[in-house]
């Protein structure tokens, strides 16, 4: 058995406290092994985008641990090892796609130069080389969102984490960023998991995670 690139061990998280408190997540024991392909289904609310930021070491549980065993600690998550695509792009409207791109490179140390090149290589490999110099205001949602995964993978990582990244497109269009997510998954060697409330998107990956309120339920292949 290969070595984990995340692990959950009991963890858990709760927002607030008190009777306010709320349970975001009950605990929770899973593993994500290189070359997966993860489909984290459940409804709004379920607490699949909890999970996914623990396992991507945006949050903290507030209750057991959350690991990354073949990477190192949390300092050494990003950029590079683990990338994050969220629902949104959330492009910096001020700056060309190249730059959007480039951006999370330049702000780990890297020199601009160097940066540019890496983020003109991600561009290339997603077909999107020729957006490099427009502004996000000058392209699709779905292009928008492709621009997204570009820079996720900019830093070359082991673990491709994306949450509901197709949750504001049409199916065509949403059939596009699952596309891309795969091939940039083959082509970086890395895992991946995408969280998605549509079984559309969950079909397409090889093996699925069930989340129904706060509890990861089952984990089962997803239906061929």
């Amino acid at each position: 058995m290969s070595t984990p690139l995340a692990r959950c061990v009991g963890a858990a998280r709760t927002y607030g406290r008190g009777p306010a408190a709320t349970v975001a997540l009950q605990p929770v024991d899973c593993e994500i092994h290189p070359n997966a392909r993860l489909a984290l289904v459940g409804p709004s609310g379920s607490g699949k985008s909890t999970l996914l930021h623990l396992l991507a070491g945006l949050d903290t549980p507030t209750r057991g641990v959350v690991e990354w065993p073949a990477i190192g600690d949390r300092a050494q998550l990003r950029p590079g090892p683990v990338a994050v695509v969220f629902q949104g792009p959330a492009l910096m409207p001020a700056l060309s796609v190249v730059e959007n791109v480039a951006l999370p490179l330049v702000l780990a140390g890297e020199t601009s130069e160097q940066a540019n090149l890496e983020a003109q290589a991600a561009l290339e490999r997603l077909g999107l080389a020729e957006l490099a110099e427009q502004l996000p205001e000058e392209i699709s949602g779905g292009q928008s969102q492709r621009v997204a995964v570009a820079r996720a993978l900019a830093g070359r990582p082991r673990l491709i984490l994306a949450d509901e990244p197709t949750g504001q497109l049409d199916s065509a269009r949403a059939a596009e960023v699952v596309d891309v997510l795969l091939d940039a998954a083959e082509h970086s060697d890395a895992a991946l998991l995408v969280s998605t409330h549509d079984l559309a998107v969950a079909a397409r990956l090889r093996d699925r995670w069930e989340i129904h309120g706060g509890r990861l339920e089952t984990e089962a292949p997803c239906p061929a």
